[in-house]
């Protein structure tokens, strides 16, 4: 399992380069960058102007001397186009961009953001609490419950405990997690009914007069709704996927021999059933973590005002804010690929009889 592992950590290497040279060439070659922003403000042109114009103004030029010259950018004064370039790290190669982007990313240097005049890395420690504390929060939950109901569902397939929590599993897939959270706030936070919970950020302005114990009940007052919003579509979905796992697994030949053998119910389902059905499950822990992390609490974020990394990696697509769009998505990529790591090494202790060392070989 050591070299398995070390094989899969030096792998980790190349993936990464390739998924960020790829990532690298769509963005450099969308519309909109920095540059053409910041002429379209000089030239007085908004945001709002040049969304509605969709860039059509602003294209781009590659001369022969590989340097920009930007329609858009007609009346201005050429050296201030060169100081933007300069300003942005444009009067450079791409290929001299991106060789210097991975020595930075190699030492965890990610630069400074465009527009918030802040570090990469002080603005993702800044946000991280945030998509920390809804990941966490709403994975343990999401497990918690949907692996226990799932099992029970499968045990009791077909009776009425089956329909009915099917019926409410469907109902609550079918709504949306941000229309939800709306729900939420009409019901419980002062929208049209109960004012009973906070409606904006994590924790109250008075959080540091609080002591320890008000403190983590603060906290987690703030933190009700927006988890409970996060957690209904994706507990929808594991609930229905442990069952349907552990049914394929009871209706096995090795079940029915064990039931002959005289193995009780208990000794059957948990004993072998429970280590081969949960494979599924233990598969899709890394895609959900970083999703429920990063990127699938994005409209939560938005609704429940919380300011985390999913909102900030929004805003920097949004705004080609280049340093933070590209320090986001290695550290999530590099999470993402130690997650999918440490998803396998689950699976030996879930289940000794895998070997990835024999596979590989």
């Amino acid at each position: 399992m050591g070299l398995y592992i070390l094989r899969r950590l030096l792998l980790i290497i190349p993936t990464l380069f390739g998924i960020m040279l790829i990532n690298f060439l769509i963005i450099q070659a969308a519309p909109g960058g920095p540059v053409e922003q910041t002429l379209a403000k000089l030239q007085g042109m908004g945001s709002e102007v040049q969304s509605r114009l969709g860039g059509g103004q602003i294209e781009t030029q590659v001369q022969s001397r590989s340097e920009f010259q930007y329609r858009g950018a007609q009346g201005l004064d050429p050296e201030l186009i060169a100081r933007i370039e300069k300003l942005y790290g444009f009067d450079k190669p791409l290929s001299e961009r991106f060789w210097l982007m991975l020595k930075s990313y190699a030492m965890f240097d990610f630069g400074d953001s465009f527009y918030r005049d802040r570090s990469v890395t002080e603005l993702i420690v800044e946000k991280l609490p945030v998509s920390i504390s809804l990941g966490l929060w709403s994975t343990l939950i999401m497990y918690l419950v949907s692996i226990p109901l799932g099992i029970r569902k499968a045990i009791r397939d077909g009776s009425r405990f089956d329909v009915w929590t099917s019926s409410l599993i469907v109902v609550g897939y079918a709504i949306p997690g941000f229309l939800f959270a709306i729900l939420l706030i009409v019901l419980f936070a002062g929208g049209t009914y109960l004012d009973w919970f906070p409606l904006r950020g994590l924790t109250s302005p008075n959080w540091n007069d609080l002591n320890w114990w008000q403190k983590i009940l603060d906290y987690f007052w703030h933190l009700a709704l927006p988890i409970t919003a996060n957690v209904i579509g994706g507990f929808a979905t594991l609930t229905i996927l442990t069952k349907n796992s552990f049914l394929d697994e009871i209706n096995k030949q090795y079940v029915i021999t064990a039931r002959a053998k005289g193995l009780t119910e208990k000794r059957i389902l948990y004993g072998h059933v429970f280590r081969n059905a949960m494979l599924i499950v233990i598969a899709g822990m890394p895609a959900a973590l970083v999703s429920l992390f990063f990127t699938g609490s994005l409209l939560i974020e938005v609704i429940f005002s919380l300011d985390g990394l999913g909102l900030l990696g929004f805003e920097s697509t949004i705004n080609r804010d280049y340093p933070v769009v590209f320090g986001t998505l290695f550290i999530f990529t590099l999470m993402g690929l130690i997650l999918k790591l440490v998803s396998d090494v689950t699976y030996v202790l879930v289940d000794p009889r895998i070997d990835f060392e024999s596979r590989e070989g």
